[in-house]
């Protein structure tokens, strides 16, 4: 029941108004309901999900689970947690002063059933927005019982003048203060098994323990549990009468296609409003940034148990645009463009996400960075230019042959880090061959992305072992592969 909070301050005033109790789980099931009549998106801000996982979360809602998300880190797991919050009603009655939100009309601490007792409909009641009802703990090692459940507090009894036989001397911990809300554990795996054990009657019987008192508070929450399957094998498990009580376990995923990771890095992306406005990035550029993300989570280097974040392509690209911000400052350019040989600068992104296998240690965590971009290169290459096949007929012609026999005849050609964009475009229009290739297969590309187009075909060709690619201390030299190991003979 939607009801202005303002105009009703005490019990009295809410039981005229008509208010019905009601809880969290039936709270976020009716506005779900409404929400899908209605056709609108329950999870706002969440792409590749809307026929996996979105769904699931759903039923588990409507079905009033509490819920296990299970999967990777990168994965929005938490993200889905908080947006539950948007189906919570707006306002809730609480009885004043309650640690542990009481609802007026079914009040279950010692202090609320006392002052309901002492003031009747004048006891006053104050309103919590949704906001304010989401509560987040990350499982640690060190997290305890009396951290989540509560202790005796000593201070309080003695101000209080009370003997330790009296219940009031309890302080509660965040999941009896979390009643009446959302309350989300991350990493349930890393909490320690006792303490997972701590958590079986609240959330089957609603009875808490706490140093001999037993409390029997039917706490009104809604619990939703993040894992990592990693976790299970290197950290810790959840305890199987803990998985019995949570009804719903859903499985999250990455983005299955380049589009949707292009929206998900779009949407997080922390960036400057003058580092946008001076910086042009390629559609392409983008593509190529997110297959470098689809290209580690396959990789052979990399571990695939320990997943490639999405924050891999998020900060990847953040730093990519930092890249080109800077060149422009310091050859004093208003604007500039990304570049191909601008990828140098996802490098660190890329190093602090992965977690590399005994293979990817040998070849060291730069070298695998560098691969995975020439993975990239190579993958999106064909979607522009004619495949180059592994094996080719010898003396048959291909479509490459001019363009290497120009890097053949001569000593090839470099590209600075510091060009300003007319030396970048002029060097690369330099080479007609190049522009010939680029005219014949893609005549109709957009001209502002034409040069990383240009770009893109020459590292394709190195990653297919057609050019040598050279990274020397100011750019990269792109040369014959093997014309000049026989001219220097």
């Amino acid at each position: 029941m939607k009801l202005k909070k303002e105009k009703i301050p005490t019990l009295g005033e809410l039981k005229k108004a008509g208010y019905q109790t009601k809880s969290i789980r039936d709270e976020l099931r009716d506005n779900l309901r409404e929400k899908i009549k209605n056709g609108e998106d329950t999870f706002e801000g969440v792409w590749g999900y809307e026929n996996s996982v979105i769904p699931e979360l759903e039923r588990a809602i409507l079905s009033r689970h509490n819920i296990n998300l299970l999967g990777l880190r990168g994965q929005a797991k938490t993200r889905l947690a908080r947006l539950m919050v948007h189906l919570l009603d707006e306002w809730i009655p609480v009885v004043e002063g309650s640690e542990i939100n009481d609802d007026p009309l079914r009040p279950m601490s010692r202090y609320a059933i006392e002052t309901i007792k002492e003031k009747g409909d004048k006891t006053p009641i104050t309103w919590m927005h949704r906001n304010e009802r989401f509560y987040e703990k990350l499982a640690t090692p060190d997290v305890t019982v009396a951290d989540l459940i509560g202790d005796v507090d000593p201070i309080k009894a003695a101000n209080l003048k009370l003997s330790y036989a009296d219940d009031r001397v309890i302080h509660f911990g965040m999941i009896p203060r979390a009643n009446r809300c959302i309350f989300v554990i991350n990493e349930l795996p890393d909490l320690q098994a006792r303490i997972q054990v701590s958590l079986f009657n609240i959330l089957e019987e609603g009875d808490i323990q706490i140093r001999g008192f037993k409390l029997r508070l039917p706490l009104d929450i809604q619990f939703v549990f993040t894992a990592n399957p990693e976790d299970y094998t290197n950290r810790g498990s959840i305890v199987t009468p803990l998985k019995d009580r949570i009804g719903s376990q859903i499985l999250t995923h990455y983005p299955d296609d380049i589009e949707t990771a292009r929206k998900i890095t779009q949407q997080e992306s922390n960036l400057d409003d003058r580092q946008v406005d001076a910086v042009y990035v390629p559609d392409i550029a983008k593509d190529l940034l997110e297959q470098i993300s689809f290209e580690a989570r396959n990789s052979e280097y990399v571990d695939a148990k320990s997943g490639v974040s999405a924050r891999t392509s998020i900060t990847a690209f953040e730093n990519l645009l930092s890249t080109a911000e800077r060149r422009a400052l310091l050859t004093g350019a208003e604007k500039t463009m990304v570049r191909l040989s601008d990828f140098l600068g996802v490098i660190p992104a890329i190093t602090g996400k992965i977690e590399l296998v005994y293979e990817g240690e040998q070849e060291g965590a730069d070298g695998v960075a560098a691969i995975l971009i020439d993975d990239a290169v190579k993958s999106v290459f064909p979607q522009y230019f004619p495949e180059i096949n592994k094996l080719e007929r010898k003396n048959e012609e291909t479509p490459y042959d001019e363009l290497l026999h120009w890097f053949f005849q001569g000593e090839g050609f470099e590209l600075l880090d510091d060009f300003t964009d007319a030396e970048y475009k002029r060097t690369l229009d330099s080479i007609p061959e190049l522009n010939q290739l680029v005219k014949d297969h893609q005549p109709d590309f957009p001209k502002t992305d034409i040069y990383f187009l240009k770009e893109l075909l020459l590292w394709g060709l190195v990653s297919h072992k057609k050019l040598s690619k050279h990274r020397f201390e100011d750019g990269y030299q792109f040369k014959d592969l093997y014309g000049s190991y026989i001219s220097g003979l």
